[in-house]
């Protein structure tokens, strides 16, 4: 027997292996519901936990569990580029958020679900191709050249909902469109298909859809006008039939609040959010939309939070979407977890109050 060496007691040897049997729990059951960035960190406890995090079939796993809003895209004023706003730097962030690993510089026009959608800035023969990109794993695709013009600010949603029995990544981009007859169309690339085709349904009229106000709910997509406010265009994915929706309050700002189209909107120091579900029923009915109701009202003051104080500027939404909430007041972002109530000042080096695109931080692959 080696005097040099303490002989391994039960006890020890007991918990040493119920060390080991934690970590297996943790790697097998809560490893799924944490963001890209934490994964990142856990991957150094152990190469066996490095060796799981990095494989295909747990990147599909953790794409169809972990869904929440983990910060924003947007450009950056000092170089163009896209730069990125994290709600939580600890936990959600991503490698290059300038996205130089695609081929050409681009803006970031919508996401889904981990997925961006990126528009080339521009080219010599002015044609700006689409690229589909996860900034987790710098994985990318360029899409074909669509079948028409989409103009140069295009109206983009992106649809991609991750399932377990799919191991096939497959998503959907929308495109609403004025055509040179007076006419909004719609065109729409699968990634099962790999081709773009305009669909044969349309709305008369030029209705001037606002770019990067689109919202995917329940397989219907909507967009803002600015004809309107108070008018919101749809087209249903299953059946290709476009509509238009009107409410009696104006659709600021759109979005999924579980699984219902939400009109988010401040008005004095009251964040405001109206249901707009049934307008879409009403639609469906062959009716219009003609009541409303005030379903969610926060009282943002300096009882809240010492960021948020009464002011003349009543501000803007410029986010509405599951527990999260983004506000533009007095040259400042703010976020609101809906949940939790917490309110604070998100750091960015450019307070302007633009349009944010909203990331989950999932390592699907491509």
């Amino acid at each position: 027997m080696d005097r040099g060496k303490k002989p391994c007691t039960s006890v020890e040897s007991r918990n040493s292996n119920i060390h080991a049997d934690l970590k297996d729990i943790i790697r097998e059951n809560a490893l799924r519901y944490l963001p890209a960035k934490s994964l990142h960190r856990f991957s150094c406890v152990c190469r066996g936990w490095k060796n799981y995090i990095s494989t295909s079939s747990f990147a599909h796993i953790q794409s169809n569990y972990f869904h929440e809003i983990s910060g924003f895209f947007r450009r950056s004023r000092s170089s163009l580029l896209p730069s990125f706003i994290s709600l939580d730097p600890m936990a959600y962030g991503v490698p290059d958020p300038s996205l130089r690993f695609l081929p050409e510089p681009v803006d970031v026009r919508c996401s889904s679900n981990g997925l961006l959608c990126c528009q080339a800035q521009g080219t010599a023969n002015g044609h700006k191709p689409y690229y589909i990109c996860n900034p987790v794993n710098r994985r990318w695709k360029k899409l074909p050249k669509p079948d028409a013009n989409h103009g140069s600010d295009p109206a983009l949603v992106l649809v991609f909902e991750p399932a377990l029995e799919k191991f096939v990544v497959d998503y959907r981009l929308i495109c609403a469109f004025q055509s040179d007859t007076l006419k909004c169309k719609f065109g729409i690339y699968s990634s099962a298909e790999e081709y773009w085709r305009t669909s044969r349904d349309f709305i008369l009229g030029n209705w001037m859809i606002i770019p990067d106000t689109g919202v995917f709910v329940n397989d219907r997509v909507y967009w803002r006008t600015r004809v309107n406010e108070k008018m919101v265009i749809a087209f249903d994915l299953t059946t290709e039939k476009s509509s238009l929706l009107f409410s009696n309050v104006h659709a600021r700002c759109l979005g999924n609040v579980n699984g219902k189209l939400y009109s988010g909107f401040l008005r004095g120091p009251h964040f405001l959010a109206f249901d707009l579900y049934d307008a879409v029923e009403a639609f469906k009915q062959g009716g219009t939309y003609r009541t409303a109701k005030d379903l969610s009202t926060k009282e943002l003051s300096s009882n809240d939070s010492e960021i948020i104080g009464p002011t003349e500027d009543s501000g803007r939404v410029l986010f509405i979407g599951g527990e999260t909430l983004v506000i533009y007041v007095v040259a400042t972002l703010i976020s609101q977890n809906k949940t939790t109530d917490e309110i604070k000042q998100l750091k960015t080096e450019e307070d302007d109050g633009r349009r944010m695109i909203p990331y989950v931080n999932s390592l699907v692959e491509l």
